[in-house]
């Protein structure tokens, strides 16, 4: 006999407390996951505290919160779910709720992502258009490179540089280790740009020219790995990130950092470190701004010029130099590379104009 049998033998189910009920009686209960909102009502978070985003580490960010001039502290937070799949990188100012004290445990959410200034992104290569977002409202960015011991590459180099430009960002040339080679011949590349350039020994940070071009700017390091770029954040910042050496069999550097952090300046401003990285795909940028990092007068396409039609606005000062012959066996490098960026990314090459 089972719990739903009639136990006195009548036919009646009145006294029976389970056998008037069946499985169509049970009400089932909807799943929470999906259900709208209990309120059409939502926060704007128009008061909410503000912060600035100094890490992100798997999925839980530090955030600069400043509750006045002399009261600063770096909270942990979480992205909120209303924000679905909206990025949150190191650079972003963001609104705030939750436990924003920063005690021991504690934990703010993140819930309004402000606009952005400036945006430096890359991606796996020049034919995907997958961009991995770096770091936001950068003011500008230090491209760090060593004379030798790893051998400077200027074609990866042209490639910051057409990033930088791409995103917004002022673009300053470090060269470290110019004890180990005399780095003449590599700035021969970019002579025709009119770039800042610090050069730093093994043994000798220049404190002075680094802190006139940081000072109260907020600026990204981008370098190859094994350049020193770890080496100058810890001198300027204080910090302890770790370094390392280069591989003496395959002349590579090895991955020191893992992910993109600020860290303050001695004397202000901040840096931002990023990981080293040996490529740095453009599939994301408009071939119109790759002209900018090969020309020192570049007329981005679609703006007017000497009466050319916008759609054939384009500087190929880099091209007419070296035609002329004015750049010399420099020269004609760069127009080699600046051909091979822009037919990777699939525009048309500048040598068939």
């Amino acid at each position: 006999m089972s719990w739903w049998d009639d136990v006195d033998g009548d036919d009646s189910d009145a006294d029976e407390p389970y056998g008037q009920y069946d499985e169509s009686s049970v009400r089932v209960r909807p799943n929470p996951k999906g259900n709208r909102p209990r309120t059409k009502v939502r926060p704007t978070y128009e008061d909410a505290p503000t912060g600035w985003v100094t890490n992100v580490d798997r999925g839980r960010f530090g955030v600069l919160v400043a509750s006045g001039a002399d009261d600063e502290r770096v909270i942990t937070a979480t992205k909120a779910r209303e924000l679905g799949k909206k990025s949150v990188v190191t650079g972003d100012h963001v609104s705030l709720a939750g436990d924003v004290s920063g005690d021991a445990g504690s934990l703010a959410r993140i819930v309004k992502v402000a606009e952005r200034t400036t945006l430096l992104r890359r991606s796996a290569d020049d034919t995907d258009d997958v961009e991995r977002v770096i770091v936001a409202n950068a003011d500008q960015m230090l491209v760090v490179v060593a004379a030798a011991d790893p051998e400077p590459r200027t074609r990866l180099i042209d490639r910051y540089l057409v990033a930088a430009f791409d995103a917004g960002l002022d673009p300053i040339l470090c060269i470290t280790k110019t004890d180990l080679a005399d780095p003449t011949a590599f700035l021969a590349h970019f002579d025709c740009l009119d770039l800042r350039i610090v050069t730093s020994r093994s043994d000798d940070v220049p404190f002075d020219a680094l802190h006139e071009v940081l000072d109260d700017r907020v600026t990204v390091t981008v370098g190859h790995s094994g350049v020193g770029k770890s080496t100058l954040v810890n001198a300027l910042t204080g910090s302890s990130r770790a370094t390392g050496v280069v591989n003496a069999v395959t002349g590579r550097g090895r991955h020191t950092s893992s992910s993109s952090i600020a860290l303050r300046v001695r004397d202000g401003g901040w840096i931002i470190d990023t990981p080293g990285v040996r490529s740095f795909g453009l599939g994301h940028v408009d071939p119109a701004n790759v002209f900018r990092a090969f020309a020192s007068h570049a007329v981005p396409v679609g703006e007017p010029a000497d009466g050319i039609p916008l759609d054939q606005a384009h500087d190929w000062e880099i091209v007419d130099r070296v035609q002329a012959g004015e750049l010399g066996p420099t020269g004609v490098e760069r127009l080699d590379s600046f051909r091979a960026l822009l037919t990777g990314m699939g525009a048309e090459d500048p040598g068939t104009e």
